[in-house]
């Protein structure tokens, strides 16, 4: 990684919390502000923004650049496999994509038993659960290990403030949240495309744990991968080379996600509820390194943090004033 901790500290004093630009309908999500101009597109901001056991926390230096900028490296190499919104990148944090209507479920993949929050696969089997999302899990697993095949375990999605909760296709389509045909054809595409994002990540020394991707309508009907795809934000990454010998002394994996901050506020006792422990520039740095060090080593090329306050210059580059 070239970005040294200097730069990084720099970045401190240029994160992105909040945007207010004149391009439409805004909605705010935990971490991107979504406008709608109107006219069939959508421009997705990337703030830097940091949420975690379904809340904000803080920010990331270069955390949105990163964001975006992986995303859309991954859409223009997936793109193959499956089909995704995007249309252009304006700018280093700025995607403008094709408006879609999202599907009511978060598509979520696994293939570890893993996890540190109170809804995670692995504190469900620490509490003797075999069931999780209706797959049935093998006795005798330890934490971190791989299961014996990637499942796709659905979550519904909370408002904003709330928790989200892993039900099992049969819970979905009881619900009437979904039909089968369209369940059918969107967990297609959730494996198809976890799948490939597995197979690139293994060819760059890394291991693609889980993920969870944003499934949307396009305007003909068809379903398309929606909002990010493999960011350090929406999945866990590991490093390949130590796992064994991690797994076998009963440590934790060297992560490159931001499973780094949700240890950490685990450790100050929070894990969702009540006030945010504030989070100490040193831990905020060390997060943002392993970030850019995972979207370094998966794109093969080096990231450039762009040192522009970037308000201004996401302004800029839309043709809008801040």
């Amino acid at each position: 990684m070239t970005v040294d901790i200097e730069t990084l500290r720099e970045g401190l004093a240029l994160t992105l919390e909040r945007t207010d630009l004149p391009l439409g309908e805004k909605i705010e999500g935990k971490v991107r502000d979504s406008y709608r101009p109107g006219d069939g597109t959508r421009f997705l901001v990337t703030t830097d923004r940091i949420s975690a056991f379904d809340r904000v926390l803080g920010t990331l230096p270069f955390k949105g650049q990163v964001l975006n900028e992986l995303s859309c490296w991954w859409m223009d190499n997936t793109s193959g496999v499956v089909p995704n919104h995007l249309l252009d990148m304006p700018d280093p944090a700025v995607a403008m994509v094709l408006e879609c209507e999202p599907l009511p479920v978060e598509w979520v993949m696994r293939s570890y038993v893993t996890g540190v929050t109170s809804t995670s696969i692995w504190s469900h089997y620490e509490r003797g659960e075999r069931e999780f999302c209706g797959h049935t899990l093998p006795e005798g697993m330890k934490k971190n290990e791989a299961l014996p095949g990637p499942i796709l375990t659905p979550s519904t999605k909370a408002a904003k403030g709330g928790h989200d909760e892993s039900v099992s296709r049969a819970t979905l389509l009881e619900r009437g949240v979904l039909d089968e045909e369209t369940f059918e054809a969107a967990s297609e595409i959730a494996h198809d495309l976890f799948a490939a994002g597995q197979h690139i990540c293994e060819k760059r020394g890394l291991i693609l744990v889980d993920t969870k991707y944003e499934i949307g309508r396009a305007p003909d009907g068809s379903l398309t991968v929606i909002d990010e795809i493999h960011t350090p934000d929406s999945s866990r990454l590991w490093r390949a080379e130590t796992y064994e010998a991690r797994l076998s002394a009963g440590e934790e994996p060297d992560s490159f996600d931001k499973e780094y901050v949700r240890r950490w506020l685990a450790k100050e006792g929070f894990k969702g509820d009540g006030p945010i422990p504030p989070i100490p520039d040193d831990v905020r740095i060390e997060a943002s390194r392993r970030y850019i060090e995972a979207c370094d080593t998966i794109r093969g090329e080096e990231f450039y943090p762009d040192l522009e306050p970037p308000l201004e210059r996401i302004a800029r580059n839309l043709g809008v004033k801040s």
